[in-house]
């Protein structure tokens, strides 16, 4: 034991701790021409996901969703929509008026881990249960609405109101859902019960529900990324690209795809900037060796590569005077809120992140830990940002429009007190330069965004019947 110290004493020097932190955090840093390898590999995966030859390979699914009109401002009348993508689901009212002029109303149920483990059944079960009580509790029981399904995970669609899942993630691992039809779950479900009458005109996910919300209010929004719990993005492409497509185009030019860009570096493409914390997340997560992308991106994350970066250096004697506690030993105790609460504190001051580690067990912190504390969580964050941001320029160069609106939402970018300027700056390094975008925070966009979906597919089948 006082050999391995010895050496360590020998390898820090006269080197202060705050040196030695700084320089084993360099592996998390990506500088611009890492960036520009990472698009280099992004763009060729989503190229593969998108030709049917290489599809079954790629890690960037490309999904095609069937989505080809965007939102006109003429959409009116009452929808439902269903919102499923984490450890809560929402139901919503939504009252469409006119051009930005819209009633809404929604209630959060929560899913039971036993029900995110259990049973496809027990899942539509609950989820069916929780609309038929919110059509009674607004009185709507006796009118059938057009509905949109926003399910948040990996689906490949055979039309806008057919999707199968590929695989669960955040957390979810119901049996009997993978490699099945979730809108004919859903009915199956709904039919079981008898009291709920309604039309699924289109199942979505809530990147696709982002770009549609952003949409209604900019004609420009093209791109919809989510940095929450999950990670992902969509954006407009032309169907001459798809070589997925298979539906009836009907003239239209674009269609949108949900590229599933969390499993990115699933076939060791992103193994080069991969860390040791990134690899133990991996190796105790219960879809080890996917997703990967997401893993280094989302909220689901963040909080624990934090964590385990804070556990190294403790156990190093590099943090804390080598002491920790028990709840940061504790997988998953760290949690993602904790980073952006740290990285408030004005310069020089550690309020929130004396709070923070007080709340772990942590009561004998100096200035210089939380110093080094927040510059790790910095790291980790500025590293999602940067990840984000590459994803995103890639899409707008491969694009090539001269104006792009992206619409984002997700609990990261919006709570985050950096995250929307760090991503807006290197979007701006690493797209062309004849080429302007903005950021456009998506209002409810999983929520709305499912609801405008369904209306579009209303107001087309109304379209059609008066023709």
């Amino acid at each position: 034991m006082d050999l391995i110290k010895n050496i360590k004493d020998i390898m820090i020097g006269d080197r202060s701790n705050t040196d030695v932190i700084r320089e084993a955090c360099q592996d998390l840093i990506l500088d611009d021409k890492t960036l520009r390898e990472i698009m280099s590999r992004f763009l060729c995966e989503i190229e593969r996901g998108l030709k049917k030859k290489t599809h079954p390979q790629a890690d960037i699914k490309c999904f095609v969703t069937y989505v080809q009109d965007l939102p006109n401002g003429k959409e009116r009348g009452k929808f439902l929509a269903l919102d499923l993508g984490g450890t809560n689901f929402r139901v919503l009212l939504i009252h469409l008026k006119g051009e930005s002029d819209f009633e809404m109303q929604s209630k959060i149920y929560a899913i039971p881990q036993s029900i995110m483990l259990g049973s496809g059944t027990q899942l539509f079960d609950h989820i069916a249960e929780c609309l038929a009580n919110f059509i009674k509790e607004h009185k709507i029981h006796n009118e059938r609405l057009p509905l949109g399904f926003t399910f948040s995970f990996p689906l490949k669609q055979l039309g806008l109101t057919k999707g199968y899942l590929i695989r669960w993630t955040k957390g979810f691992n119901c049996e009997g859902v993978v490699d099945h039809d979730v809108v004919e779950l859903l009915e199956d479900a709904l039919r079981r019960r008898g009291d709920v009458q309604i039309d699924v005109c289109a199942i979505l996910n809530d990147t696709t529900g982002t770009l549609m919300s952003c949409a209604w209010k900019n004609h420009n929004c093209k791109i919809g990324a989510i940095v929450g719990t999950g990670s992902n993005a969509c954006y407009v492409e032309r169907v001459e690209n798809c070589e997925m497509y298979d539906g009836d185009s009907k003239g239209k030019e674009h269609v949108l795809i949900n590229t599933e860009w969390g499993a990115f570096g699933d076939n060791g493409a992103l193994d080069f900037i991969r860390t040791e914390y990134d690899r133990e997340i991996d190796e105790f997560s219960i879809n080890k060796g996917k997703q990967l992308a997401e893993k280094m991106i989302s909220g689901m994350y963040m909080g624990e590569l934090v964590r385990l970066a804070l556990v190294k250096f403790t156990k190093d004697g590099l943090l804390f005077g080598g002491q920790g506690s028990d709840l940061l030993f504790k997988r998953f105790q760290f949690f993602t809120k904790y980073v952006s609460e740290i990285e408030s504190d004005k310069a020089g001051d550690y309020f929130n992140c004396y709070d923070v580690l007080e709340e772990i067990g942590i009561l004998h912190a100096t200035d210089e830990d939380c110093a080094n504390v927040r510059f790790i969580c910095e790291c980790v964050s500025s590293r999602a940002a940067y990840l984000s941001s590459a994803g995103i320029a890639a899409l707008i160069n491969k694009m090539n429009d001269p104006s792009v609106t992206v619409g984002v939402d997700g609990s990261v970018y919006r709570f985050h007190p950096r995250f929307h300027d760090l991503m807006y700056s290197k979007i701006r390094e690493l797209t062309n330069d004849h080429i302007k975008f903005d950021l456009m925070l998506s209002e409810d966009g999983s929520g709305r965004g499912a609801a405008l979906v369904a209306a579009v597919a209303s107001r087309q089948t109304h379209e059609s019947d008066d023709q």
